[in-house]
């Protein structure tokens, strides 16, 4: 089975509108109301790409209910801790002259609810595909995943994690599966510029030495970058598409990468699918449906350095 992990999921509202005036009533062209949080993303993806998985995270008040029900509706199985305190996030994304984000704290996560999580994680079995995505709420410790990975080493679980700088470097010495940079992210790892492919796979291989299995590196409008296991470095090109949304591509990528080796146990065709649901959630207003999948894919072509 595959669980994704979303400790701080939100309500995303987003709205369209010509000009935002500030200061000043505004009227919206267009609204959409969609579950968010990087897990749940991955999740969804991973329900249309035909993977049963289950959702888990913390939620809270009607706006977790929300979550949960709209999950539901999208046939993604969820088994979410639910708060006694707060509610789960808004975030507000507005799309006008400028794109604005607005984004909510999410609630207090007691230890006993902590507990809680970890006693889920206890009913992992071997080779179960666990995703850590996104950040960690500033109510928990830094060391959060680090705690996770530790505990569910004795299940023989491949763990996914995809987070920024300290978060992902912090878990390499648990050997995590798969990790999910993108090109922006590892040079603020490594406080460097990065000015050609041959440098994202330097700095890519410094993350294997440092442990990590395989390292899928998205580089936006040049595709993306895998080093596998077996030191193969392997890239993508990015299909025929305009970018109306670049919100959950790269949760979609992880998706399509898990989908693709789960179905293949082949990294070239685990590769191929990750840049075609990432771009697929990049050329649509909400995550990618299958069929845009199923067209993107043909236009993929891995190259071996």
């Amino acid at each position: 089975m595959i669980y994704t992990v979303t400790l701080n999921p939100s309500i995303d509202y987003v709205i369209n509108l010509e000009h935002l005036d500030t200061g000043h009533v505004n009227r919206v062209n267009s609204e959409h109301v969609y579950p968010g949080g990087k897990g749940i993303n991955a999740s969804r993806i991973l329900k249309t790409l035909g993977h049963d998985n289950v959702a888990t995270g913390f939620v809270s008040n009607f706006t977790g209910d929300f979550i949960i029900n709209s999950l539901t509706d999208l046939d993604v199985k969820s088994d979410f801790i639910k708060l006694d305190n707060g509610f789960t996030r808004i975030n507000v994304k507005i799309k006008s002259d400028e794109e604005t984000e607005i984004n909510g704290s999410g609630p207090h996560i007691s230890d006993e609810k902590l507990k809680e999580l970890f006693d889920k994680l206890n009913e992992l079995k071997e080779n179960d595909i666990l995703v850590l995505a996104g950040s960690i709420p500033s109510t928990l410790k830094e060391d959060l995943y680090e705690k996770i990975m530790d505990h569910v080493k004795e299940h023989n679980v491949k763990v996914i994690v995809d987070a920024t700088k300290n978060l992902l470097l912090n878990v390499l010495k648990y050997n995590p599966f798969l990790i999910k940079p993108n090109n922006h992210e590892l040079e603020e790892m490594f406080d460097v510029k990065l000015e050609s492919v041959d440098d994202i796979v330097a700095y890519g291989k410094k993350l294997q030495e440092m442990g990590a299995k395989n390292v899928l590196v998205s580089m936006g409008k040049d595709g993306a970058l895998l080093i596998t296991e077996d030191k193969e470095v392997l890239i993508s090109n990015v299909p025929n598409g305009k970018v109306i949304n670049s919100v959950g591509a790269g949760d979609s990528m992880v998706a399509g990468f898990i989908s693709g080796y789960t179905n293949s146990n082949s990294y070239e065709e685990a590769l191929r699918l990750g840049a075609a649901s990432g771009s697929a959630t990049a050329f649509s207003s909400d995550l990618a449906t299958k069929d845009l999948i199923d067209k993107l894919i043909k236009e993929i072509k891995i190259e071996r350095r």
